[in-house]
């Protein structure tokens, strides 16, 4: 018993210290199936062509990425700066995809993001790997488009038989020690997923199409001369609107619009979406930054109720021109 209650301890110590330290997760897939092998930093994860590749526990929020198609004819893509946490660096589960764009070449586009968690459920249709260990494949092959997987997890959780109270150094822990000989209550839980052409889960509405970015010029600090698509657009304002909390519309908004190019119209027409006017400010402050038309900035304040926030952002812009 002595024996058992030192072990206890030990145990209640350990996971005391122990911290989960927030790493990201990057999966890519080819819309149209074509194999690729995933290049990050350099190193080349798989060693089998694969048409949906996940890499887990990457420490950084950028990558230097480079995606090389089994098919000799198909060019390289490449991408500096591959972005895998959010506006406020916090690590995210990173979703991108091979796509054609209006010229035909494949491009490599953000889809979708969610911030990470600890053991966070495996996507079954991912070769996946881990950082720093190319060509060791710890997850499933792709598998088959349309098809359907069920897992099933069991949690067996023993019936305490007693209560026990230790004193250490003068602190008491109360602790309840199972026993094996009174029986056990079991859960089961069963989650189906199914995939749909591109290999995707069904279920993840969260797709933003990322148009591609332009090179610098005069009129904005992030590069911008071309505005999200209205379809695009339209996207993005779902996605926003779809998490519960302002904070969560906030860090979406803004990675949403580094990733991409916004009017003012647009960024006017998202203002709405947040509950506090302290949350509209902020994002108008950050979006200025990707903002195609910068020069027509003042519309903007259209979009606030006090004219305190109208006066700080335009002394804002004005304070970066």
């Amino acid at each position: 018993m002595t024996k058992l209650l030192l072990t206890m301890l030990l145990l209640l110590s350990l996971g005391a210290s122990a911290q989960w330290t927030p790493t990201a997760n990057l999966t890519v897939f080819s819309e149209d199936g074509a194999k690729f092998f995933l290049v990050l930093n350099g190193e080349r994860y798989n060693d089998v062509a694969q048409t949906n590749i996940r890499i887990e526990e990457l420490p950084n929020p950028y990558y230097n990425c480079k995606v090389i198609f089994e098919n000799k004819a198909l060019p390289d893509i490449s991408k500096s700066a591959l972005m895998l946490a959010d506006a406020d660096g916090v690590m995210q589960d990173v979703t991108y995809r091979i796509k054609k764009d209006n010229k035909g070449r494949n491009v490599l586009r953000f889809f979708s993001f969610a911030p990470a968690q600890q053991n966070m459920q495996r996507p079954a249709n991912c070769a996946t790997y881990r950082f720093g260990a190319p060509n060791m494949l710890i997850g499933a092959a792709p598998i088959h488009a349309g098809t359907s997987t069920t897992t099933t997890i069991q949690q067996t959780t023993m019936s305490p038989a007693s209560n026990v109270n230790v004193r250490v150094g003068g602190v008491g822990i109360n602790m309840n020690i199972a026993d094996p000989m009174m029986g056990s209550t079991t859960t089961t839980t069963t989650t189906t997923t199914t995939t749909n052409s591109n290999g995707v889960p069904d279920n993840d509405f969260s797709n933003v199409r990322n148009p591609q970015r332009r090179s610098h010029n005069n009129n904005n600090r992030g590069g911008c001369n071309r505005a999200m698509s209205n379809a695009d657009f339209d996207d993005a304002k779902r996605t926003i609107a779809n998490s519960s909390f302002d904070a969560t519309r906030l860090s979406t908004a803004k990675q949403i619009a580094a990733n991409t190019c916004l009017s003012t119209g647009q960024i006017g027409a998202l203002l709405p979406l947040f509950s506090f006017e302290s949350s509209k400010l902020d994002f108008a402050k950050y979006a200025y930054d990707y903002c195609l038309d910068a020069n027509n900035y003042y519309k903007v304040a259209n979009g606030f109720t006090f004219e305190s926030s109208k006066t700080e952002l335009s002394n804002y812009v004005q304070g970066i021109r």
